[in-house]
């Protein structure tokens, strides 16, 4: 396929993604409880403005607004038999702003969880979940995604039904987990589970990597740690990470995350030294805070993998869970961990 994420990733060293969807519609006027996903019907001049602020800002990858697009999502808000139009309606928003571009952007056609829990837990099928993925995939690619970008995964059930599904379309597929539990998903996954797992997929995800979580200094913790367990080989598979823009607080009857530009361009730049070869943003993270990540992208040199005093003085507090694989999995040895930190303290004393 012409620019292909695999093409471009040949062409350039790192690529940028985009941020927030849903925070950054909250600031367009969109309410609590109400379903982003019909604003691709309603509101299609505000998501054109959403994916038009991100091309500006310089990604080089933007998402489609189809995070809740399952049939099982959208069922919350009695649109159930809208996920071809709705879906189709988000990426034809992009696709015809990407086609504009004198530079080269892809679409990522996001599919988030169903919100449902999956057997032998809960009541949803792997096989049910899997149609039902497939029916959005199948609609983002109708609209022109390029590649299929499924984010925000906590099970290695639904993560197996998505790539199921999503590989009836034919694209690319991404798949990011929250890295959000004392260095596990949700269900208890850690990154180096999530490797093992992905190479055991049928067809493996061209990229993996984690998204959202609890802020930048987890997601670079969680980049190195599936850096580790791949054997440190960038390239099989591309390791991606989205990090929160700081953590959310409520402020004056609103959320408000607490990071600033700053620490995203100091993540953008851990990223890259942790091994990642795409960057973007999560939750809170603004056209105004990727600008900025893009300039932070475009003047560092790679580095030396960070050690854990770096991530923490730079990003915040790694959590305990995420400290012991870093101290225990990093493929430099624990002593040598330990020395380089030892060291920096000392020249703190």
């Amino acid at each position: 396929m012409k620019n292909s994420i695999s093409e471009l990733l040949k062409e350039r060293v790192y690529l940028l993604a985009d941020g927030a969807t849903g925070s950054n519609l909250f600031d367009m006027g969109l309410q609590t409880g109400d379903s982003p996903e019909l604003w691709n019907d309603i509101h299609p001049d505000r998501i054109a403005t959403q994916y038009q602020s991100f091309i500006d800002a310089g990604s080089d990858i933007i998402l489609t607004n189809t995070f809740g697009g399952t049939r099982y999502r959208l069922k919350l808000h009695g649109a159930e038999e809208r996920v071809e139009e709705l879906n189709s309606k988000a990426a034809l928003i992009a696709r015809e702003l990407v086609d504009q571009c004198d530079k080269v952007v892809l679409i990522g056609g996001s599919i988030g969880p169903t919100g449902e829990i999956l057997q032998p837990l809960g009541s949803l099928s792997v096989e049910d979940a899997a149609a039902a993925f497939e029916e959005q995939a199948l609609a983002l690619k109708a609209g022109g995604v390029d590649v299929l970008w499924i984010e925000t995964m906590s099970s290695e059930e639904e993560a197996s039904a998505a790539v199921m599904g999503a590989a009836k379309a034919g694209l690319p597929i991404v798949t990011t987990y929250s890295v959000d539990t004392n260095g596990r998903t949700m269900m208890g996954l850690t990154p180096a589970d999530i490797v093992k797992f992905s190479a055991q997929l049928d067809p493996a995800p061209f990229a993996i990597g984690a998204n959202c979580g609890v802020g930048a200094s987890e997601s670079v913790a969680a980049v190195i740690n599936m850096l580790h367990a791949s054997g440190h080989k960038e390239a099989n598979p591309v390791v991606v990470v989205k990090a929160n823009c700081g953590i959310p607080e409520y402020i004056d009857g609103k959320i408000v995350y607490s990071g600033t530009t700053k620490i995203m361009s100091e993540y953008v730049r851990l990223a890259v030294d942790a091994g990642a070869r795409i960057i973007g943003g999560c939750c809170g993270t603004t056209p105004f805070h990727v600008q900025e990540m893009r300039k932070a992208l475009d003047q560092h040199t790679k580095g030396e993998v960070p050690d854990l005093l770096s991530i923490e003085e730079k990003l915040g507090e790694v959590s305990n869970g995420a400290k012991a694989q870093l101290r225990g999995e990093m493929s430099i040895a624990a002593g040598a961990l330990n020395d380089r930190t030892e060291r920096k303290r000392s020249r703190r004393r």
